[in-house]
């Protein structure tokens, strides 16, 4: 039979460690009170001695004074008879050791004697050198003697001086006396100490057995008891009867909650499964309860010829409203998206549809295909574009946020069973590559998943790996397509354009390779980059050509890098570091970069037009709302699209349009640029509506810096 140390032993144990510890620390209490009395002790007898040193200091400081004015008429007229009165009659003061009087070099006049030994003789005691040199009341000591000195003066006149020692010996005498009284004192009231700390141990000793009585009947006991029936439940024993009290204590308690445990444990369990298969923020089913419900399914749908699908929802650009909005807002937004997503999957899902969150802003949406009135299953395909196209149209809506309206969307990728995969880990990967290749395609879309999309991924993928540390290995390189005033015809600046030549596929479409630099973030090392070879290749064209010092380069600057809220700071620098002057560069964001937040975006645009530098709204008009963004976003210039000048000459529509732009922007005092004037007519036309600057293949094709630096000579 194995021992072991119960419940009862160790707190015999602990109670007996405890009495222990109260009499170790009735010990150090003993000792502390022994060190404590010597310390009193020496602190009175410290301070008795320091209160009657300067009473008697002040005593004589007052008698010295008052021997050293009576002095004052014997000294001038060197009566020395008024002297040895005066000096005798300050010898029969109560502790006075010696009376010197002395004349100002230092020597002896008279010490209260009667034949004077000591007469003319200098004083070579310790305090003399000081006493000598004072010119006020001076007060020395030492183990035996209280020297207190004090000048003889006649106005500015000092005739001499008087010092009176007083001896130390009767204060220590009295000192000692009452020292030796107070040690008695403090012996009797440790004695009375050591008695009641004695009584306090005894009676702790006799309630820790007091305690240990009543707790070992009172607590022990009944936890044994409870000990033995947990250990039946245990054993799956649930009927055993548990002990009876009529207890109003905790220990009835726990009796009584034995008989509530087994409903207890099962609502716990459901509690718990509640909170590990939901998540926290929309209560909607987590990754976990939809991966398992998922496996489920697919088990059921194997053979039965059914089919289902799933959906991968992920907000666009949510990332902006907990940038600028703050987390708080964030959440809010999910829980408005999540409530929609909910509202428009029940109504249009079907009983089998499933909805969980996976976290972040992806939503994932499970749908099976239905029967039809014919007995057929409905042709989940269709089923899941519907739902997609709902969804895209629910989310576009503008979502109120702390009293501000934020514009998002969705994009969504679709995946189907078994016509893309049978198991669950390849139906949600494809499902991602689906929701991928809906925001590649422009975003607020769906897409079905293919498997052409796993090649276009890979190619995307190798595409981002090279891209990175492109420039560094100079692969990536600037074009400049000038930019002419319509009114002159002259070159006023050029707008700085960027070329990737791949080592192995040549040339790659800015349309393709700054898209991945966008999306995989790329962009917010390369932008910088491009803003500084352009700043320096314009410094350099200045410096070869004076002529051209009023030459203007524009950059275009990414939506990402407008987000970031860091491109103040690093416009600033550039411009630092390369000397170009601020109002000879112009950035240009596209229309769509400042419509989901424009109260964010003016507030940084303002930040760079106040530092001098300029701003351009490039591709105006294909926004939708471009015409209302003037104003309320500081710009200083807008280009109007190429879509728009490709047919002003044959289409009424956009000649009109086109003339309403620059005369509004006109009107608000910005500048016009027209982009891709291909054509002399284009370019007559646009000079006749008052356009102010041109750029386009008629004028100037895109080209490299040496080739921009001749056609400016």
């Amino acid at each position: 039979m194995t021992l072991r140390f119960g419940l009862q032993a160790k707190f015999l144990a602990g109670m007996a460690l405890v009495l222990l510890a109260v009499l170790a620390l009735m010990a150090v209490m003993w000792q502390r009170q022994e060190t404590m009395q010597a310390q009193v002790f020496d602190v009175g007898r410290q301070t008795m001695r320091e209160l009657v040193g300067e009473r008697l200091k002040r005593r004589g400081e007052a008698g010295v004074t008052e021997l050293a004015e009576s002095l004052t008429n014997p000294m001038y007229y060197s009566d020395l008879d008024a002297i040895g009165t005066l000096a005798r009659a300050a010898m029969r003061q109560p502790d006075v050791a010696y009376v010197l009087v002395y004349d100002p070099q230092g020597r002896i006049v008279h010490d209260g004697s009667g034949d004077i030994p000591a007469f003319g003789q200098p004083m070579g005691d310790e305090f003399a050198f000081e006493i000598v040199n004072a010119r006020t009341t001076h007060v020395q000591s030492s183990d035996q003697v209280i020297d207190i000195s004090a000048p003889i003066m006649i106005g500015d006149q000092r005739l001499g001086g008087v010092r009176v020692g007083y001896s130390l010996s009767a204060i220590k005498r009295d000192e000692d006396s009452a020292n030796g009284a107070m040690h008695a004192r403090l012996e009797a009231i440790g004695r009375k100490h050591v008695v009641w700390i004695t009584m306090i141990g005894a009676g702790l000793l006799a309630l820790g057995a007091l305690v240990v009585a009543l707790v070992q009947k009172t607590l022990v006991r009944p936890i044994r008891q409870l000990a033995d029936v947990a250990q039946e439940i245990e054993a799956g024993n649930f009927e055993t009867d548990a002990p009876v009290t009529s207890r109003g204590d905790e220990v009835g308690d726990l009796v009584r909650a034995f008989g509530r445990m087994s409903s207890s444990v099962a609502r716990h369990d459901r509690d718990i499964r509640r909170m590990a298969y939901s998540d926290a923020l929309t209560g909607l089913a987590n990754r976990l309860a939809f991966r398992e419900s998922l496996d489920r399914r697919l088990l059921q749908l194997r053979g039965a010829g059914r089919q289902l699908a799933l959906l991968f929802a992920d907000i666009d650009d949510f990332k902006r409203v907990n940038d600028t909005l703050g987390h708080d807002a964030g959440d809010e937004v999910l829980v408005q998206f999540a409530n929609r997503i909910r509202e428009t999957v029940e109504r249009m899902g079907g009983d089998g549809a499933m909805l969980a969150r996976f976290g972040g802003d992806e939503f994932v949406i499970l749908i099976e295909s239905v029967l039809s009135p014919t007995g057929n299953h409905g042709d989940v395909r269709t089923a899941a574009s519907r739902l997609a196209e709902a969804l895209v149209a629910e989310l576009s809506r503008p979502i109120v946020v702390q009293e501000r309206q934020v514009f998002l969307g969705t994009s969504i990728g679709i995946t189907l069973f078994p016509e893309d995969a049978s198991g669950s880990t390849m139906l949600m990967k494809n499902g991602d590559i689906a929701m991928y290749q809906a925001k590649v395609a422009g975003k607020n879309c769906h897409r079905f998943y293919s498997r052409a999309m796993d090649q276009a991924v890979e190619r995307r993928v190798r595409m981002e790996q090279d891209l990175r540390g492109a420039w560094e290995r100079g692969e990536l390189s600037l074009a400049y397509q000038p930019v002419y005033s319509l009114n002159d015809n002259q070159l006023r600046g050029a707008e700085a354009l960027l070329r990737w030549q791949h080592p192995e596929h040549g040339a790659i479409a800015p349309s393709v390779f700054i898209d991945v630099a966008e999306q995989s973030g790329l962009i917010e090392t390369i932008g910088p980059q491009v803003l500084r070879a352009a700043c320096e290749d314009t410094m350099r064209w200045q410096q070869a050509h004076p002529k051209s010092n009023k030459l203007f380069v524009s950059v275009n600057v990414s939506p990402r890098q407008l987000r970031s809220g860091d491109l103040p700071r690093v416009v600033a620098t550039t411009l630092k570091e390369t000397g170009l002057e601020a109002e000879r560069l112009h950035l240009e964001l596209t229309e769509t970069a400042v419509i989901g937040d424009e109260i964010h975006a003016s507030g940084l645009l303002s930040r760079l037009r106040a530092s001098g530098v300029k701003i351009w709204l490039d591709d105006f008009g294909t926004g939708f709302s471009g015409l209302s963004h003037l104003r309320r976003v500081p710009v200083d210039g807008v280009k109007i699209d190429r879509s728009f000048i490709a047919d002003v000459l044959r289409d009424p529509d956009d000649l009109a349009l086109t003339t309403a732009i620059i005369a509004m922007a006109h009107s608000l005092g910005i500048t016009v640029v027209a982009e891709g004037v291909e054509k002399e007519g284009q370019f007559d036309i646009l000079r006749e509506r008052g356009c102010d600057l041109a750029q386009g293949y008629w004028l100037g094709y895109p080209m490299n810096a040496h080739e921009f630096a001749q056609l400016l000579a």
